[in-house]
């Protein structure tokens, strides 16, 4: 049996500009990676993204630089074959990430298995996905909003008019808000708008501080009055214990930990640990969408819209209805490009 293991450079331009207190979008760059014998593929993703530092070019050199070490794994656990590859790829775990659900999803498919199968043993009620709003002018955000009811949005935040905006967005839907400022806010700031945005009906703020200012965090959640879900100060599994200190949750992204392996971990030490936890997705398709949505029934809260985001997407894969995953039919995470 011959192995094969392509990447692809897909260019995902988006339905509207998508801002966030660091930076605004156009178009998405993302490498799609495939797992092949010649008869079952499996398929995962990785993305562009400035504040971590990834490039197409990087991301194709660090998977080109494990790809004979890859080859020589096929057929083995996931887990076997991430521990092997990891201590390669310590500098670039959107890569490990890619290379690591794209395994997933070979190794499901080929034994005909769905991928939650491998870690739940009866379906459960999934929680519902949020559909994000980024910032914008306010009667955009309105806008936004009007064109696609939701049950849950997430508000992206950390201009000067923050509470102004949830002010007017709260005039226009029932719906449940969370809201994240992706770092952009200072300790007292934080404080005060918490108490404004509980008035508002939002159910918790993510990383309101800079990823790495702890002693504000734990003035936040002592005088803070919702609770705080941990983004950028949360990457990898040894995050976690430092994290239990200061947040009430924490966010884990495929891409940052390095796929669907340590995200499992992840899971069972924050459960562990008493946190509320919360997946999430970058700007990314239905080939990384579909993978996600596997964690769900393992999850409190998911963050899934990235594909709905995109003004065109390159794969099929799992969809919602106001908010509720539909997984795709088939085995492993059930996506296929277009």
């Amino acid at each position: 049996m011959k192995f094969k293991l392509s990447t692809t450079h897909f260019q995902l331009p988006l339905k509207h500009p998508f801002t966030i207190s660091r930076h605004t979008i156009n178009v998405q760059d993302a490498l799609i990676v495939s797992i092949s014998d010649g008869i079952t593929t499996g398929f995962g993703e990785a993305t562009v993204n400035a504040y971590y530092g990834t490039t197409i070019e990087d991301l194709k050199s660090s998977i080109e630089n494990v790809k004979t070490e890859i080859l020589t794994q096929m057929g083995k656990h996931p887990e076997v074959l991430w521990q092997h590859i990891e201590p390669n790829l310590k500098h670039n775990y959107f890569a490990l990430s890619a290379i690591d659900c794209a395994y997933w999803d070979y190794f499901a498919r080929k034994n005909q298995r769905t991928l939650r199968s491998y870690w739940i043993t009866k379906e459960r009620r999934e929680p519902k996905t949020n559909y994000t709003i980024g910032i914008d002018g306010i009667s955009v955000m309105i806008e936004k909003i009007k064109q696609k009811p939701w049950p849950i949005y997430k508000i992206k935040l950390g201009v000067g008019n923050d509470l102004e905006i949830m002010r007017q967005l709260r005039q226009v839907t029932n719906a449940v808000f969370r809201v994240d400022a992706n770092c952009a806010w200072e300790v007292e700031e934080a404080i005060q708008n918490s108490k404004t945005l509980k008035e508002l009906g939002v159910e918790f703020i993510e990383q309101p501080l800079r990823g790495d200012n702890w002693e504000g965090m734990k003035i936040l959640r002592e005088k803070g009055a919702l609770p705080i879900i941990a983004d950028e100060s949360c990457q990898k599994v040894e995050d976690i214990q430092k994290c239990a200190e200061f947040f009430d949750g924490i966010n884990i992204k495929l891409m940052k930990c390095g796929g669907i392996t340590p995200a499992l971990k992840m899971i069972q030490k924050a459960r562990e640990l008493n946190l509320k936890i919360m997946a999430g997705c970058m700007t990314e398709s239905s080939i990384g969408i579909s993978n996600l949505v596997q964690l769900a029934p393992l999850l409190d809260y998911i963050d899934a819209d990235g594909a709905m985001l995109l003004a065109t997407d390159i794969a099929s894969g799992a969809q919602f209805q106001n908010g509720e995953i539909i997984f795709p039919e088939g085995y492993g995470s059930g996506s296929e490009l277009l």
